[in-house]
């Protein structure tokens, strides 16, 4: 019955649903249709507030592709393969696999939320490899549904910046002079409960809503590349295999056959690698023993970036590798700065005050959450971004929470909880997943309606109840 029902939650996916560029120009439209109508604003404030949003999401955006850029790079590492190689040999059916990938997806995802993008990414490309006819869709829902989680996290943006003093982004402690620390945040049963739920229930549903295995041709050693909605086909080497040689150099190429010029030396030393990745690791150390690290998205990138340096071993590997990534970066760098004009339209237009004053206004000390948690549902299909959505819609609620006494963190987390799940529906931030993992959004996302389904009222029920 649930794969009756998953294979029609697919087929209208991949009928109706837009590819995340198209996706953002039409929520660009809806918006400003929206702030015309309902807040009455000019035109040339829409268009001014549409295009300085653009531009503040500019250094995001560039972190996004370092992020899968610099995985795609650490992926083609010998040894990561090899680890690849091991952990895709686990699962022996379709519905083991899609339970894998959201459990990897899961767990990741509670420690940082940019690492389960990259990793989930990698899942999908390497295990259709071993196991030719399972789904990269439904592989790829699993492990965007694994993420949904994030915002429980301890990368959750709205419970860092709430635990941060002096923080301008701490809406709380501005408006009602506290600061919650993650503790506060984190640990309630509203927040354990349905994370813990999301682990119980998600790996039971994508067991039961695999589609059946494709017949795939194969020979011994040899991977034939199937078609996939999101283009042309893929040519991979299969898992287990030896190394591929290096493609031909970026860099200089020499004319004499087993001499090395001094530019090839210098881009095939491993010398250069161990300085590089030595102050790395002495930065890393002084913030350690300064009890200043910490695993923010800058450090994160950092971090990949030092770990491709040591196991790729030579500049012009690494290189190479990174530049391997580039293609898959382009969705990123097309669709990010768009919903940062979304974000400047709805948010100087007035617009997200406006709707999330609508469930406000109906609201009770008891149920504010739940009803924050609902418009902020909403709000994430046009400002996907934890920190970018808090700021829209955390002073509404804050001072609302104010008002009727209800509690702060609850209400802070309701938008958290919000993000994630409404991002099941909006596939904004399966950009790096399906990048690395080469699979349309189109045959994915009918899974992950599916999961929204669960995941919505488990956390709404967990705000009501706790």
């Amino acid at each position: 019955m649930l794969q009756k029902i998953a294979a029609r939650a697919l087929a209208v996916s991949q009928h109706y649903m837009p590819a995340p560029y198209l996706l953002s120009l039409l929520l660009t439209f809806v918006s400003a249709a929206l702030a015309y109508a309902i807040t009455h604003t000019a035109v040339e404030k829409i268009l001014s507030s549409w295009y300085g949003g653009i531009w503040e999401i500019l250094a995001f955006t560039t972190q996004m592709a370092l992020i899968l850029l610099c995985g795609h790079a650490l992926v083609d590492a010998p040894l990561v393969r090899r680890a690849l190689d091991r952990i895709s040999a686990i699962p022996r059916t379709a519905a083991h696999a899609g339970m894998l990938v959201f459990l990897v997806g899961w767990s990741t995802a509670l420690f940082n939320w940019g690492f389960s993008l990259v990793v989930s990414g990698v899942l999908v490309r390497e295990i259709p490899r071993r196991m030719p006819g399972v789904s990269k869709g439904y592989l790829a829902a699993a492990g965007y549904t694994g993420w949904a989680v994030w915002a429980s996290g301890i990368s959750s943006s709205i419970a860092l910046v709430t635990a941060t003093p002096g923080s301008p982004m701490n809406i709380i402690e501005r408006m009602a002079g506290e600061t919650i620390p993650l503790s506060g945040t984190l640990l309630p049963l509203y927040n354990v409960v349905p994370v813990l739920g999301m682990a119980i229930l998600m790996p039971l549903l994508f067991a039961r809503i695999h589609p059946a295995e494709a017949a795939s041709e194969t020979v011994p050693g040899v991977t034939v590349p199937r078609a996939s909605a999101s283009g042309p086909m893929e040519h991979h080497t299969p898992v287990g295999a030896p190394d591929a040689p290096p493609s031909a150099p970026v860099g200089n190429a020499s004319s004499h056959q087993g001499q090395k010029t001094v530019a090839e030396r210098i881009e095939q030393s491993r010398l250069v690698t161990i300085v590089l990745v030595g102050m790395a690791g002495l930065f890393v150390f002084q913030r350690i023993a300064a009890g200043t690290f910490n695993l923010d998205l800058n450090m994160m990138i950092f971090l990949l970036l030092a770990l491709g340096w040591a196991l790729h071993g030579t500049p012009i590997r690494y290189m190479q590798a990174f530049h391997g990534g580039a293609k898959a970066a382009g969705p990123i760098l097309l669709a990010y700065p768009l919903y940062g004009g979304i974000l400047g339209l709805i948010r100087d237009t007035g617009l997200a005050d406006w709707f999330a004053l609508q469930f406000v206004a109906f609201s009770t000390s008891h149920t504010l959450p739940f009803w924050s948690y609902v418009s902020s549902n909403v709000i994430t299909l046009f400002v996907p971004s934890g920190g970018g959505h808090w700021a829209v819609q955390g002073p509404v609620m804050v001072k609302a929470a104010m008002e009727l006494n209800a509690d702060l963190a609850k209400t802070a987390m309701a938008v958290a909880f919000g993000e994630q799940t409404g991002n099941l529906f909006q596939p904004f931030w399966a950009l790096p997943i399906v990048s690395i993992g080469g699979v349309s959004v189109r045959e994915m996302m009918g899974y992950c309606m599916m999961a929204f389904f669960i995941a919505f009222p488990l956390f709404g029920i967990a705000l009501l109840v706790f």
